[in-house]
């Protein structure tokens, strides 16, 4: 299925024995990285992008086996583009925006994700994980080759952790026995399962459905089903209570089937009975083979807080969500995208300490949304009675017929970017007639430019936004400087900038923060006002 590179058979970072072994005292480090997963390996491309040394420890030696997540949202590839490695997620992946709904075999209605034309990224890509994480450690390999301070120790295993006030104690099980090291900053990306959570005694808090999904990936050629995303409620072969169905790459398609709570999961497992449910989903003929198959629970649950001390979680480490709305992969994407700049920040002394309490604030936030968005989910998917269920399949008859209908109908509502609303770090919005999705809080909506895009001439800095309006070049405060990057509404001949910026003003000047997350905004340069927001976005007020 997969190029060789791209599984645990190809040792990315094969063990071998560090100099931090044999040091008579244990080595210190900037930041150490537990978990050489997608969120792990994006950790260390953020802060490696900004000259900060990273070790990431992995258990494993490669990428991980089978599909797993497989769809990854516009956000998460815009990030993934300020990392380096975007645009070949895009090459490989399979592009889609178009859903459609089915009750039984009625198709209920469409719809689309992206309607709006001048954006650099697609709503999804549907890709396996290994491939997304391998695109990502061709640039940490890259980055390395260009003199960036990362390292990745494959087949060392954390094997307990103590923390400190300004330091955290790292113990490591390796082929060739244990050693210690020591970080200032330790940051978990190692899984739903962490061990680290497990170390230092923390939990989730949350709820787990019940109710089982088989996902089956299957490798076929099919002219049958397009590439959009498809989902049938009480599917007519009798095959679960609702069906899920993608296009990957390389001719491979993803089967969810929901089976219930009460199944023997061991023998619905065995090949011969995953086969029966997709061959009556498939129809008589269709000739397939099997890639990869397994069974999920729905679980919608958090850790209390995110940061502690100087150990910080990320990913499923911090949360999960069921599967469907591809909400795992795709906010822990934003975890990092939250939290690097800001460790980045501290660790340069250009912010003080409690500026990392933020990343807390705000992807708490973030899980909060999305386990809500799931739960709803869930609830449309799963009815939990018979009056439920009546209610919900009469919403998906009056879907069929009347448009008031469709946004009631919860497939599972698929992934998009936090808006930060009502926040500490965000500044004032004077942008009267301001569009509210650039409001503050939110990430920077893309615009065409020329012949590029307006998030990809950002960067990772703080910038002043300016449309047709005047300001200086670069302001900096307290030891940040925000440079300017000046447009005009002139510039975008299709009107999406003045659209997505402006609304119904003339001129516009906004904060942008370094993860192009919207600070502040004013219809005209008001340099006190600025600079207040500069500091609050430091955490400074």
């Amino acid at each position: 299925m997969f190029d060789d590179r791209y599984t645990l058979a190809f040792k990315r970072y094969p063990y071998k024995k560090s100099p931090d072994q044999d040091a008579a005292t244990p080595v210190r480090h900037p930041v150490v990285v537990m978990g050489g997963g997608p969120i792990g390996v994006a950790t260390a491309l953020d802060l490696g992008q900004q000259g900060i040394p990273v070790l990431v420890l992995d258990d494993h030696e490669g990428v991980g086996m089978g599909s797993r997540a497989i769809c990854f949202a516009k956000r998460c590839l815009e990030i993934a583009d300020r990392y380096g490695c975007g645009k070949p997620m895009v090459e490989k992946g399979v592009v889609w925006n178009l859903g459609k709904v089915f009750h039984k075999d009625r198709k209920v209605f469409e719809f689309n994700l992206l309607p709006e034309e001048g954006h650099e990224y697609p709503a999804f890509i549907n890709m396996q994980q290994p491939y997304f994480e391998s695109f990502m450690l061709d640039r940490f390999e890259a980055m390395q080759a260009e003199g960036a301070p990362l390292e990745v120790r494959g087949k060392n295993r954390v094997e307990n952790v103590i923390p400190h006030d300004d330091y955290v104690e790292i113990e490591i099980l390796t082929p060739d026995g244990t050693y210690t090291i020591e970080a200032d900053w330790l940051i978990g990306c190692d899984g739903a399962s962490s061990p680290l959570r497990t170390m230092l005694g923390y939990d989730f808090t949350g709820k787990v459905f019940q109710d089982s999904f088989l996902i089956a990936d299957i490798k076929m050629k099919s002219e049958n089903f397009p590439t959009e995303r498809w989902f049938w409620f009480e599917p007519t072969h009798g095959q679960g209570a609702s069906t899920l169905l993608h296009k990957q790459p390389d001719d491979v398609w993803r089967v969810d089937f929901q089976i219930g709570w009460d199944v023997d999961r061991k023998e619905e497992m065995k090949e011969e009975n995953i086969r029966r449910r997709l061959d009556a989903f498939l129809g008589e003929g269709v000739d397939y083979e099997m890639v990869w198959s397994s069974i999920y629970t729905f679980q919608c649950k958090r850790m209390d807080n995110f940061r502690h001390g100087r150990v910080f979680f990320a990913g499923d480490a911090a949360h999960q969500v069921s599967p469907f709305g591809a909400r795992g992969a795709n906010s822990g994407m934003q975890d990092v995208d939250n939290l690097g700049w800001k460790l980045g920040m501290v660790i340069r002394g250009e912010a003080p300490d409690t500026l990392l309490d933020t990343y807390n604030e705000e992807r708490v936030h973030g899980a909060d949304e999305n386990i809500l968005n799931s739960t709803r989910s869930t609830d449309f998917i799963t009815p939990k009675s018979k009056v439920s269920h009546v209610f919900r399949n009469a919403v998906l008859d009056l879907a069929e017929h009347y448009d008031f209908a469709r946004p009631i109908v919860n497939s599972g509502r698929l992934s998009v970017p936090c808006t930060y609303d009502g926040l500490s770090l965000n500044g004032p919005d004077a942008l009267i007639g301001g569009p509210a999705r650039s409001r503050p809080g939110s990430p920077c909506p893309d615009a065409p430019l020329g012949d590029g895009f307006l998030l990809g001439q950002l960067g990772s800095r703080f910038q002043i936004l300016t449309i047709d309006a005047d300001a200086p070049d670069s302001v900096t405060e307290d030891g940040v400087t925000a440079t300017r990057m000046a447009l005009s509404a002139a510039d975008d001949t299709t009107g999406a900038l003045a659209d997505r910026y402006l609304g119904t003003t003339k001129s516009g000047v906004y904060l942008i923060r370094p993860d192009q997350h919207v600070a502040a905004r004013w219809d005209s340069y008001d340099e006190t006002a600025l600079r207040a927001a500069l500091r609050k976005a430091c955490g400074k007020e």
